[in-house]
């Protein structure tokens, strides 16, 4: 790099060199003096041939000189894709070690604002039965939900079990549990966000095993409580069905 600028530099003086001779001779009548018109004419072309040469040689020095900074720029967006790959498969790598320790390890986490530690195989025995519960298959999401509940009695995720339990209770007709279950998580959890729903199903499981005061009862307090929801819009729609 250090010649290649050392020769254009040269090449460069001697364009300006002939420039400059040229000039000179073209505009100075001493110049014209020394010269006959024939030799004067000759060393006019013989400075323009010189000077076209110089410029041709400068233009080649410069075309190479954007080659050269073309290829290294390639090579510099070359080096930076290699880094983000690399950046990327490293995060990829650690996200992937991390879910798997994950389920060898304890960790604390915050279930619709219930904080509390989560033991291995703890959320997959959970999503199981909630993915019973979303087939349809009642019976196994309710016994899965129940085994959850006696198991992980301290879990972040047990309200979300005695809630679905709840429904899935009422849903195979087991009003007394149901009952008896959504009244548990009411009591445990009151200001659990799942509460105002859990509420109408709790008065659905009165209203169906007969208890129709309760039932309203238990509307009248949604209504009350959580007067902007839609589980307060159903209570006053259960009200007046009710006779």
């Amino acid at each position: 790099m250090k010649t290649f600028f050392s020769n254009q530099k040269q090449t460069l003086s001697r364009a300006f060199c002939l420039s400059a001779a040229v000039i000179c001779l073209c505009g100075s009548n001493s110049a014209w003096a020394l010269f006959s018109d024939d030799e004067a004419r000759k060393a006019i072309l013989d400075l323009r041939k010189s000077l076209a040469t110089t410029q041709l040689e400068l233009q080649g020095e410069i075309d190479k000189l954007k080659a050269e900074n073309s290829e290294l720029r390639g090579k510099i967006e070359n080096l930076e894709k290699q880094g983000e790959d690399i950046s990327s498969s490293q995060k990829t790598y650690y996200q992937d070690l991390d879910t798997r320790l994950g389920n060898f390890e304890p960790r604390t986490v915050t279930i619709e604002g219930v904080s509390g530690t989560v033991q291995p195989n703890e959320k997959k025995a959970y999503d199981d039965a909630l993915k019973a519960f979303q087939a349809g298959n009642l019976k196994k999401a309710d016994e899965a939900f129940s085994a959850f509940a006696n198991k992980y009695p301290k879990s972040p995720y047990l309200p979300l079990a005695l809630y679905w339990g709840g429904n899935s209770k009422y849903a195979n007709k087991d009003y007394t549990g149901a009952i008896s279950q959504l009244q548990s998580l009411i009591k445990r959890y009151p200001n659990h966000p799942r509460i105002p729903t859990a509420m109408v199903t709790l008065g659905n499981s009165q209203l169906e095993s007969g208890n129709k005061a309760a039932a309203k009862k238990t509307f009248g307090e949604i209504i009350a409580k959580y007067p902007d929801t839609d589980a307060a819009k159903d209570a006053q729609q259960l009200i007046a069905a009710t006779k």
